[in-house]
């Protein structure tokens, strides 16, 4: 519920505030038309005229198609898109699923979920829904905020998933971005990318530094104002005669986005 809170004081934040003052993009997000999905889920909360699927998609009202009016407990089919403006997911389409309609009960479905918390081996997405870190992608390891893509079978009530793979929703890669802040043990890269020593992959004896030039693989995940977390630090390799202080001449950053 404190994240439907959330959503709907940030929505309203976002209608009020004048366009002037939002400001223009942040300089080396991707950019591009929104990526879109679509998923199977259940209604697990509502605030007004806003509700939630499976604990982690916002939704309101009016995208919801038909006249039969949601309940939680409901099961949906959503299409789904990322909100940078709210750090999660949103639903721009909702479609009631007949009750007995059976073509789920054939394959497997998927969720869309922020990891809050991993503990012994088992991963949480929320109280009732969580499972073993043995299902998650080979060569990532995940950590809190992570935003995951859940493959799971049919299942009795969304409090008794039966997850089948997980995998991390988006991933990026950038080359000669500077690292602006770090302390104790977590640190920004470019004012924009979050790392903890506690989970990002570094080349044997390198020790990041603020004001280095590094290279930079991420993976969607919510910190604070952060929608994206550096799982592998690399120093880049600067072009011969380049200077060290980030003046004239400079490399130019550049960007390469794939959506999984």
């Amino acid at each position: 519920m404190l994240r439907l809170l959330r959503f709907v004081l940030a929505l309203f934040q976002r209608r009020v505030e004048p366009a002037e003052r939002q400001g223009p993009q942040q300089q080396g997000l991707p950019q591009g038309q929104p990526k879109l999905k679509t998923v199977q889920g259940v209604v697990t909360s509502f605030c007004g005229d806003y509700g939630v699927i499976d604990e982690s998609i916002y939704f309101s009202c009016d995208v919801v198609t038909g006249n039969e009016p949601l309940k939680v407990g409901q099961r949906v089919n959503a299409v789904v898109e990322e909100d940078t403006a709210l750090y999660g997911l949103k639903a721009v389409e909702v479609d009631i699923v007949p009750h007995g309609a059976g073509p789920s009960d054939a394959g497997t479905k998927l969720l869309v979920g922020c990891i809050t918390s991993i503990s012994e081996g088992t991963v949480y997405i929320s109280d009732d829904i969580y499972f073993s870190l043995d299902i998650v992608s080979e060569d990532f390891v995940p950590y809190q905020g992570d935003w995951l893509d859940i493959e799971y079978s049919d299942e009795p009530g969304i409090s008794n998933i039966k997850a089948i793979s997980a995998k991390h929703t988006r991933w990026d890669h950038a080359e000669e971005v500077c690292i602006t802040s770090f302390r104790a043990r977590n640190g920004v890269i470019h004012n924009n990318i979050f790392f903890t020593l506690d989970s990002v992959k570094l080349p044997p004896g390198y020790q990041p530094q603020v004001f280095d030039t590094v290279d930079v693989v991420m993976v969607e995940s919510s910190h604070f104002c952060y929608i994206w977390r550096a799982v592998s630090i690399t120093p880049a390799q600067k072009s011969p005669g380049s200077p060290d202080d980030g003046g004239p001449g400079r490399l130019e950053r550049k960007w390469q986005s794939q959506i999984l």
